[in-house]
C-alpha cells in the first residue's frame, strides 16, 4: 500500500503471490488465493472458497485476527457511499448465525467498489 492509500483509507490491491505465500499454511487442497486488498492495516483476502479478514491488531501489527467466511455463509451486504457532509463509505456482510453485520469503512470511495464487486461474483457464483 502507498503512503497517500494508507492516509486516506483506499483499498489498494495486494500481490496475490504474496498473499499466496502469507496463507500457505491456512489454505486447504485446492484453495486458491484470487485477489487481496489492504485498507489501512487490515486486509481482504478472496479464494476460490471464502472470503478471508484479516484484523491487524496492537501497536507493533503482529497481532492479528483471521477471520473466515464461507461464500455460502454470506446472507447479504451493502455497500454505503460517501455523501456530501459524510466523507466515508462503508462495506457492510451479513453473516449467517450474526445479527450483526461486519462492517469495514474506507474514507474515501474508490476501491470499495472493488471489493464490493468480487465480493458480488463469489457469493452469487
Amino acid at each position: 500500500m502507498n503512503l497517500m492509500g494508507l492516509v486516506t483509507g483506499n483499498a489498494s490491491e495486494v500481490s496475490v503471490k504474496k498473499l499466496a505465500q502469507e496463507f500457505a499454511p491456512f489454505l486447504v487442497d485446492g484453495e486458491k488465493v484470487l485477489a487481496g486488498y489492504a485498507v489501512v492495516r487490515d486486509t481482504f483476502v478472496f479464494t476460490n472458497k471464502r472470503l478471508v479478514l484479516v484484523d491487524v491488531q496492537g501497536t507493533s501489527g503482529k497481532k492479528r485476527e483471521y477471520i473466515t467466511i464461507p461464500y455460502k455463509n454470506i446472507l447479504r451486504f451493502s455497500k454505503e457511499s460517501k455523501g456530501t457532509f459524510d466523507l466515508d463509505s462503508e462495506l457492510k456482510i451479513w453473516v449467517r448465525g450474526s445479527s450483526k453485520p461486519i462492517v469495514k469503512s474506507f474514507r474515501k470511495n474508490s476501491n470499495v467498489d472493488d471489493i464490493y464487486r468480487i465480493l458480488s461474483q463469489a457469493v452469487l457464483d
